[in-house]
C-alpha cells in the first residue's frame, strides 16, 4: 500500500503548491471567468477569477499516479491507463471548451456539435479499449455484463456480437456524458464540486480497498460468491486516491471565496474519471447513489428544461440546476455548499453500506 501513500502525496504536492503558481499564469495570461448575466447577481463579482485549474489536477493525477509505479515498482496496469485515458481525454475537451469561452470573453465555448463529436470519439475508444487485455482468466477491465454491486446475469452481448457492441458503445456513453455533464452542472459555486468529489472519490477508494483485499485471484479461503472478480483494483485505488488528493489541494484555493475555478476542464475529467472508476470496479448502478448529488444537478436542469418546454415557459425551481435554485431563495452559498457537502457524504456512505451489505449476506 506504499504506492497509494506515494501517489496521494505527490498529487496533493504538487495540486496545493502548483495551484497559487498556475493562478498568476492565468492572471498573466487573462484566462478569466466570464459570467452569465441570467445567473445570479452575486456570481458577477467572479467574473475574471482564473479559470481551468483543471489542469492543475489532471497534472497533480498523472505525475501521482506514474511516480508510484516508478518509485514502489508497482508499474502501470492497462485498466490504470484506460481510466486516466478517458480522464484526460474528457478534460481535453474541456480544455477545449474553456479556451475559447475565454479567449472570446463569452460563455459559449464549443459547439454542442463539435463536443458531441469529441466526447462520442474519446468514448469509443474507452469502449472498444476495456473489452481488450484480458488477463490469463479472461477477465478484461471493464465487464459486457450490466453491473449493479456485481455484474448481473445481463450480457449486452447476449444478441450477438455487431448488435452487442451498438448496445454496450450506447451504455457507456451514456454512464459517460450522464457523469462528465453531471459533474460539470454541479460546478456552480465555490468549492461545490470539488467537495462533493471529495467525498464521491472517498467512497470509491474504501470499495477498491476492499475490492483488493478480497480479490478473487489474492484472497485466500474466501468463496467464489464473496470474492471480487475485478481488474487491478490496486491501480483503481491507486488512482482515487490521487484524485481525492489533487481535489483537496485544489480546494484549499477554490473554497469561497474562490481564487480559482477548475473550469470545464476540470470537471469533464472528473465526471470521466467517475465514470471510468464505476465501469471498471463493476458498480455502475450503485454510482448512482454514491454520487448521488452529481446526479441530482443532472436531474434538476433535465426535469427543469423538459417541464419549460412541455408547459411553454413555465419552471420548477427558481434556476437549475438545484443549488442555484436555494441561492435564489436566500441561502448564502457558504450554506448551499456545505449542506450539499453533508448530503454528498450521506449518499457516499449509503452507497458504501449497500456495498457491505450485499458482501456480508454472502457469508452465510
Amino acid at each position: 500500500m506504499i504506492s497509494v501513500l506515494v501517489a496521494s502525496a505527490v498529487s496533493l504536492v504538487i495540486s496545493i503548491f502548483g495551484m497559487p503558481l498556475f493562478i498568476r499564469l492565468a492572471h498573466r495570461l487573462e484566462w478569466g471567468q466570464f459570467i452569465r448575466e441570467d445567473g445570479p447577481r452575486t456570481h458577477l463579482t467572479k467574473r475574471g477569477t482564473p479559470t481551468m485549474g483543471g489542469i492543475v489536477i489532471l497534472v497533480a493525477v498523472l505525475v501521482g499516479y506514474f511516480v508510484s509505479a516508478l518509485v514502489t515498482g508497482t508499474g502501470v496496469t492497462a485498466t490504470g491507463l484506460l481510466v486516466l485515458g478517458l480522464t484526460v481525454g474528457m478534460g481535453l475537451v474541456g480544455f477545449a471548451d474553456d479556451y475559447i469561452k475565454v479567449r472570446n470573453h463569452r460563455s459559449l465555448g464549443l459547439t454542442p456539435a463539435a463536443k458531441l463529436i469529441a466526447q462520442l470519439a474519446i468514448t469509443g475508444l474507452f469502449a472498444w479499449g476495456v473489452l481488450q487485455f484480458p488477463d490469463q482468466n479472461g477477465l478484461t477491465p471493464v465487464s459486457t455484463h450490466v453491473s449493479v454491486l456485481r455484474d448481473t446475469p445481463i450480457d449486452l452481448f447476449a444478441w450477438g456480437v455487431i448488435p452487442g457492441a451498438v448496445i454496450f458503445f450506447i451504455w457507456v456513453y451514456g454512464i459517460v456524458a450522464g457523469f462528465s455533464n453531471a459533474v460539470n452542472l454541479t460546478d456552480g459555486l465555490d468549492g461545490l464540486a470539488a467537495g462533493i468529489g471529495i467525498l464521491a472519490f472517498g467512497a470509491y477508494g474504501a470499495l477498491a480497498f476492499w475490492q483488493f483485499n478480497q480479490d478473487c485471484e489474492r484472497a485466500s479461503g474466501v468463496s467464489f460468491g464473496q470474492c471480487y472478480e475485478v481488474r487491478d483494483p490496486l491501480d483503481v485505488l491507486i488512482i482515487v486516491t490521487s484524485i481525492m488528493a489533487a481535489l483537496i489541494g485544489f480546494l484549499w484555493w477554490n473554497t469561497s471565496p474562490a481564487q480559482i475555478f477548475m473550469g470545464d476542464t476540470g470537471s469533464l475529467a472528473l465526471g470521466g474519471a467517475f465514470a471510468a472508476v464505476a465501469m471498471v470496479t463493476r458498480t455502475e448502478v450503485l454510482s448512482v447513489l454514491i454520487g448521488g448529488m452529481f446526479v441530482v444537478a443532472l436531474l434538476s436542469s433535465l426535469i427543469q428544461i423538459g417541464f419549460f418546454k412541455i408547459s411553454g415557459g413555465r419552471r420548477v425551481f427558481l434556476m437549475a440546476p438545484l443549488h442555484h435554485h436555494f441561492e435564489l431563495k436566500g441561502w448564502a452559498q457558504v450554506t448551499v455548499v456545505v449542506r450539499f457537502w453533508v448530503l454528498a457524504g450521506l449518499c457516499a456512505v449509503a452507497g458504501l453500506a449497500i456495498f457491505y451489505v450485499q458482501w456480508v449476506s454472502t457469508t452465510r
